[in-house]
Formats: structure tokens, sequence, C-alpha cells
């Protein structure tokens, strides 16, 4: 059987979709809470797709890592 190779694609942000540190704090809030409802629909038996909880996790460490990237960025800036 052959091996089949996947190749990712490199994604690069444009100029408009660089967000600041405030719009990136809005989405870390608006994704924990789409965590949280996701968690009780998951323990309440409502959810269709438990894979959701796990993408949304991801999606709040790639926010936090933002956000962290970002205020250290303008803190080098300013010295």
């Amino acid at each position: 059987m052959a091996t089949v190779k996947k190749t990712t694609k490199t994604v690069t942000k444009k100029a408009d979709e660089i967000k600041t540190i405030d719009q990136l704090r809005a989405d870390l809030l608006i994704k924990t809470t789409d965590l949280l409802q996701a968690r009780r629909g998951n323990a309440a038996g409502e959810l269709t797709n438990p894979r959701i909880i796990t993408v949304t996790r991801k999606e709040i460490a790639r926010l936090n890592f933002a956000i962290h990237a970002n205020e250290l960025a303008s803190a080098k800036e300013t010295k």
C-alpha cells in the first residue's frame, strides 16, 4: 500500500486581518463562553459533536498566545 503524503497550506494574515489586543480579548471572551456552553451541552447530552470542545480549547490557546505576543511586542517597542 502506498503512503499518502499530506501537505499543509501556510496561512498568512493580511494587513486588515491583524487584530488589536482589545479585539483579541473580546474574541477570547466569546470563545470562553462558547466553551462553557459546549461543556454544559455535553454534560446534558445535547451536544451532537463533542469535538467542538477540543477545537474551542485550541482556539482559546491560540488567542491567549496572540494576546501575549502582542503585549510583548508592544512592551519591546516602548523600551
